[in-house]
């Protein structure tokens, strides 16, 4: 199997003054993938740069890309390509953000049409230059695709909207059919691996969806290999089913270049099917837990079996009592 080479240069001038993280760790066979190629692949690439659009695909190097783009499932990511924030994880370009394209809700849903998705997965950097966080763009992107693609069921992975009022609010009264939020890593690793974000704001934006429509989807995802123990993935699930968090997803970190934080292990296939048995055992509808689990991977075939699960525990829950 040929292990996917992903261009990874440095395009994080504002990370140049950190010490590389040279821990070199072998990626073990479970976590290699095969080269992106191919017609679809090419086609979609084509399609994404013709309407001018980010995709997370791309700019996280997922591992997942080939897979994804072979099945013409592209994750669009609006509000420029550029974040506000540097996560130590992450390999989306930090640095002064673009301007808010006015046609951008259009493209992506023209993308959404042509691609002819079920089911489309919208994400963004963080905009914490803005007012609103960015929280209009994404009302802005639902309403279009709706519009144009009234049967595509739409779920977004949201930034945290930290310090901007009313912003969340806005985002749930538009209806998404899944709202996600990842947490990421345990609160003991924010201050190095999440230093921009507040683990219990991001755990309270969770609930707040919840509380204001119940009938919403949540889902929240964490990485694993960053360090973190067992009993604290633990308790992060214990406080996402305190937020009634329907769907969990854990996948493995991979350094995207020598200056993001190092691999600290590879969790192994058996260990990631600990993690979704406690999980499942914590009352979560769905669990992804494999080492190439990432938030929008095989989106389209999870919400389907999101769906069918709560529909099982509401006829489980309405079924008479046997005597």
């Amino acid at each position: 199997m040929t292990e996917t080479i992903v261009e990874t240069k440095l395009r994080h001038p504002e990370k140049a003054h950190r010490p590389d993280n040279v821990v070199q760790r072998r990626k073990p066979e479970w976590i290699r993938v095969k080269a992106p190629s191919g017609p679809e692949y090419q086609e979609t690439r084509a399609l994404m740069r013709g309407l001018k659009l980010a995709t997370v695909c791309e700019e996280a190097a997922c591992p997942n890309i080939g897979e994804c783009w072979k099945r013409k499932h592209a994750t669009m990511m609006i509000l420029g390509s550029v974040c506000t924030r540097a996560c130590a994880f992450c390999n989306v370009a930090t640095g002064k953000p673009d301007q808010l394209d006015p046609h951008e809700p259009e493209h992506v849903a023209e993308a959404v049409a042509k691609l002819g998705l079920a089911h489309v997965v919208i994400t963004s950097v963080d905009r914490d230059d803005l007012d609103d966080g960015g929280a209009g763009q994404f009302v802005r992107v639902i309403e279009q695709i709706r519009r144009t693609s009234p049967a595509t069921t739409i779920e977004i992975l949201t930034p945290d909207f930290l310090r901007k009022e009313g912003a969340l609010e806005r985002v749930i009264d538009a209806k998404p059919d899944v709202f996600n939020h990842n947490l990421e890593t345990v609160p003991r690793l924010y201050p190095t691996i999440r230093p921009g974000a507040r683990y219990f704001h991001s755990l309270r934006l969770l609930d707040t969806v919840k509380r204001r429509d119940p009938a919403m989807f949540t889902k929240s995802g964490l990485m694993v290999g960053l360090g973190e123990e067992r009993t604290e993935m633990m308790q992060v699930m214990d406080d996402l089913r305190s937020a009634d968090v329907d769907f969990l997803t854990i996948g493995q970190y991979l350094q995207p270049t020598p200056k993001h934080a190092a691999v600290q292990k590879f969790v192994t296939p058996d260990e990631f099917a600990d993690y979704a048995t406690l999980a499942k055992a914590r009352g979560f509808l769905l669990v992804s837990a494999t080492p190439l689990t990432r938030s929008s991977y095989h989106a389209d075939a999870d919400f389907a079996a999101l769906r069918a699960a709560r529909a099982a525990k509401l006829a489980g829950a309405a079924a008479p009592a046997a005597d």
